[in-house]
């Protein structure tokens, strides 16, 4: 005498339980995945379309009160913003910090501005710029 098969005919009930849980689960996987790669997106845009100011430090002089800074600024026509800059001392303590501001029409600013330190300073480094 033979068994008979505990399985369903194929294709004639519909799909089982675990196919559909399996096809909601590619469906949420698919629709989280989309929403962080916007997200993501969204992010790096701001970050990279809406720096309209970028600086660096070409050379520092250090005396006793002041480091002599030399920036080179580069910026949207028109735009305004200000850089932030800031000295510490051999224990790297901060000795100094001050914001430079750029206006007008040029797109790139190539100037040196004296932060006034409280001791000797032996750094000069570029925090940021922001427009605004």
């Amino acid at each position: 005498m033979s068994t008979a098969s505990a399985r369903l005919p194929e294709g004639r009930y519909g799909r089982s339980s675990d196919e559909r849980a399996d096809r909601k689960l590619k469906v949420a996987g698919a629709v989280l995945g989309a929403a962080l790669l916007a997200l993501v997106g969204y992010f790096a845009y701001h970050y990279v379309a809406q720096t309209g100011i970028s600086a660096q430090v070409i050379t520092f002089d250090t005396t006793d009160n002041a480091v002599k800074v030399h920036l080179e600024v580069h910026k949207d026509s028109g735009a305004s913003g200000y850089c932030t800059l800031r000295s510490q001392s051999a224990d790297g303590a901060e000795v100094g910090r001050a914001d430079f501001r750029f206006t007008g029409s040029a797109t790139r600013i190539d100037k040196v501005v004296t932060l006034r330190t409280t001791a000797k300073g032996t750094t000069a480094e570029l925090l940021g710029c922001h427009t605004g």
